[in-house]
Formats: C-alpha cells, structure tokens, sequence
C-alpha cells in the first residue's frame, strides 16, 4: 500500500497555466507586436527552459536572455525560433552563438569586431541587434557614437558577415508613469532609428517596451515588446497596480513546513541578537526556510507568511536557513503548511508584500530564490518534478 510522501521542507510551485494566460494577457496590450518572453536569470527563478516552452506554446514569437550562455542553454535543450541575448563581454563564446542562429546584441564597436570575427571563422553571418542608449546609461551605443557603429555595421553587412535584425534601446523611467524620461527617451530612439535607417539598416524589429511600457505606453510597441517580470505575474511597479489589478496571476507559490511548535514564556528573546521578546506566554513556529533559500534578510521582523490560516511576520531575524514566526498562542501541528508568497487565492501574501517587507522591488523576491528550493511545476492537471 503506497504511502502519499511528506511534504518537502520548501518548495517553489510554477503554475504553468498562469504563465500562458499571463503571455496572452501581455499579446493583448500589445496586438500589433511580436512578443518577447524573457527568461533570463533561470527565468526570474521560475525555470527558464520550462517557463520558455510554456511562453512560445501562448504565442511569444521570441525568446531572451541576457547572457549568452542562457540562451546557449535554451537551444542545448532543443528549443528552436528567435532567441535573443545581449549582455556580452570580451571573449565570449561568440562563434557557438552565431552557430546557435541567436540574435545576439550589440553596443559598441568591440562588440562588432568580435562578432564580426566569429561570424568569419563560423563561415556564416551573424544575427545582431545595435542597441542604443537612449537615456538609460548602461548598456548600448551614444548618440554620439551611433553613426561610427551605424556605418561599420553597413561595411559588415556589405561584408557579408553580419545581418542587422534589430535596432533597440531600454527604457529607465517606463515604471514610473509621466516620468520625462520616457518621452525624451522614446525621441531620441526614434531618431537613432531614422538615422540608422537613412543609413540603409533595415532591420526586422525595433523594441523598446518592457514589461512595463507593454503595459501603459503603446507608442512604445513598435514591432516587438519585451515582457518579464509581468509574464511571470508580478506587477512592475506599485505604482502600476498589483498583479490582478493588471490581468495577472502570479506564477510562484513559495511554500514550507513547519518544522517546530513550541510554547515559550514572555519576555523570551527570538533569534540571532533578540531583536524580538515575547510578549506574553505564546507559540512559536519555526518555518525552515531562510536567507539561504533567498528569502530577504532584510525583511526580518516584517516579512509575512500565512500559518495556520493567519498571516504572520518573522519574529526576529532572519536567518540562513530558518526563521519564527509568533502564533500568539494559536496552536498547530508540526508539518503544517506556510506559505510566504503566491497569488493570494487563498489570502496568502503577494510577492509584493515582501518586496515592500524588505525595502526592494518584487522582481528580486521571486529572482533570488535559490537552487536548493526545487522547483515542482503545474501544468494543467498534471504536475511535473523538478525542473530544468
């Protein structure tokens, strides 16, 4: 007689199915563009050759990453179409991912010489994509720049070594709606565009929009839309409303087993450094998940979790691989479910909440959760182990 296993001590739930209805959602604010789904960083922490089969299945035409050994990684476990990367440096395997067919970003004429010199030894072209700075001041060409990288692309292509697939830039402010960034942003790309054009590039896409232009600049669109963080439903910003307020349904669900219950006396000191006593007789929880995991540190002493039907914050520090909560007396089993983030459904907290807990954005919550946290995904009816 077969025996249902005890529940893991943590576990990240990846709910396939919200993920397509998130990608579908974020095709609908955008109709007239192509859809990137981005699934760098182990695609936010949800899995990113799962989360990538799942995003082409809802109709994302692209595929990215940032670096190229992520999207080396996608065609390693046979995902096909238009995959893009463009966070380079010096020596990188620039020969395996023009041999990958990647799409490969380029910001500088290093960029382009190194490509251009794999793409020679390769015996094919190179698919690039000139990113400008428009304002954001990290990656990609200046203005002033531009035409130096504009007319050594041109030379590369009349070369026969590379073939300009797309012109794009970044915004900085998109989460911050009216910002004047944006507007002077999307001027200037606009312009860089033109040139670019005039010059005889003549690209496939140009893209701008993140998840947050996606959601609230449609002059931003242009053929193609970048979404990550919303694909994985999360909400970009505050600001912006939450995730349901936007159409989408959070994808993780962080979940771990009590560990211990136990009665302490008032005035007793919990954790590393007592920043937190009892205040009077009570029930301590011990949830065995702790900045080892991912979970923040800096939340310490206000990050919520839902136990035993009740939200509760951490008492006291967080540490590497535990912290406690205060049941105020309520009692519960050991084994008992916590739950620290998810969509809510059930009242428990958002990865929001611990964003706004720890002093930093929803994007790190679900991004930081470690490798020793398996990852069990729902597809559907069926649920898959952990993942790859």
């Amino acid at each position: 007689m077969s025996q249902t296993p005890p529940p893991p001590r943590v576990r990240a739930e990846i709910d396939l199915d919200a993920l397509r209805a998130n990608v579908r959602v974020l095709r609908s604010r955008a109709p007239r563009s192509a859809l990137m789904a981005v699934v760098k960083a182990d695609g936010y922490g949800h899995g990113a050759v799962r989360c990538a089969r799942a995003a082409v299945e809802a109709g994302a035409e692209w595929l990215g990453t940032a670096t190229p050994q992520e999207a080396l990684a996608l065609r390693a476990a046979g995902i096909s179409g238009r995959i893009m990367c463009w966070l380079w440096t010096p020596g990188d395997p620039w020969r395996e991912a023009v041999e990958a067919d990647l799409d490969l970003g380029v910001s500088g004429m290093w960029a382009l010489s190194e490509v251009s010199a794999a793409a020679r030894e390769a015996g094919r072209p190179a698919r690039i994509q000139l990113k400008a700075d428009t304002g954001l001041g990290r990656n990609g060409c200046q203005p002033a720049d531009w035409p130096e990288l504009v007319a050594a692309a041109r030379a590369a292509e009349d070369e026969g070594v590379v073939k300009v697939t797309g012109l794009w830039s970044h915004f900085a402010c998109a989460d911050e709606p009216g910002h004047p960034s944006i507007a002077a942003q999307l001027a200037v790309f606009r312009a860089m565009v033109a040139h670019a054009e005039a010059e005889g590039i003549d690209p496939e896409v140009r893209h701008m929009a993140n998840s947050p232009a996606t959601l609230t600049l449609p002059d931003a669109h242009f053929d193609l839309v970048r979404t990550g963080i919303a694909m994985y439903g999360v909400s970009p910003a505050p600001e912006l409303g939450t995730p349901a307020e936007l159409g989408l349904r959070p994808v993780m669900t962080l979940t771990a087993s009590v560990a211990l219950v136990k009665g302490a006396p008032a005035g007793h000191g919990v954790s590393y450094g007592h920043r937190y006593l009892t205040e009077d007789e009570t029930t301590l929880a011990l949830v065995p998940v702790g900045y080892g995991d991912g979970v923040p540190r800096h939340a310490s002493g206000r990050g919520p979790v839902l136990v035993g039907g009740e939200w509760r914050r951490a008492a006291g520090r967080i540490a590497m691989d535990q912290f406690v909560v205060d049941l105020g007396g309520q009692k519960i089993q050991e084994g008992a479910e916590a739950v620290l983030f998810g969509p809510g459904t059930r009242g428990e907290p958002l990865a929001e909440d611990w964003a706004l807990a720890a002093g930093t954005i929803a994007y790190e919550i679900v991004t930081r959760i470690g490798a020793r946290v398996p990852r069990v995904y729902r597809d559907g009816s069926a649920t898959a182990g952990d993942g790859d």
